[in-house]
């Protein structure tokens, strides 16, 4: 039985941010940071849980990787998932990151997708794209 794949838009907005420096001296440079968002659109989840290690390198760029939990509903389908992320960011305060389903409960077991946003400093909402498929 093949799975239809489905595309769900919206946009989350950082609630908090708390990151901490991990390396002393001269680059690169190692954080760690707690972040909280909160999603509308296809994913409407509050207060998401999300821890994050960020490379900080010298000319201003740098890459992560990290988990976020998102508790709430997917197109009207309420449980929770987890994601992976890794991205990159430039000097110029833009970031890009690809995310992919690694569990999900309630309603949403059994999921699986990928997706994808570019965050630029200083907005105040970033728009994500997330394509997956349910049992």
């Amino acid at each position: 039985m093949t799975q239809t794949t489905t595309r769900t838009e919206g946009t989350f907005t950082f609630k908090d941010w708390k990151e901490e420096e991990l390396s002393e001296g001269p680059s690169p440079k190692l954080a760690r940071a707690r972040v909280i968002n909160d999603y509308s659109g296809g994913i409407e989840a509050a207060d998401t849980d999300c821890a994050y290690t960020f490379v900080y390198l010298e000319d201003g760029t740098g890459s992560f990787a990290g988990f976020q939990r998102l508790n709430g509903t997917l197109d009207g389908r309420a449980g929770a998932f987890i994601v992976e992320e890794r991205g990159t960011f430039a000097g110029r305060g833009e970031v890009r990151c690809t995310f992919e389903v690694v569990s999900g409960t309630g309603e949403l077991t059994g999921l699986r997708g990928t997706g994808r946003y570019v965050a630029v400093h200083g907005e105040p909402s970033v728009a994500y794209v997330f394509e997956y498929t349910l049992p």
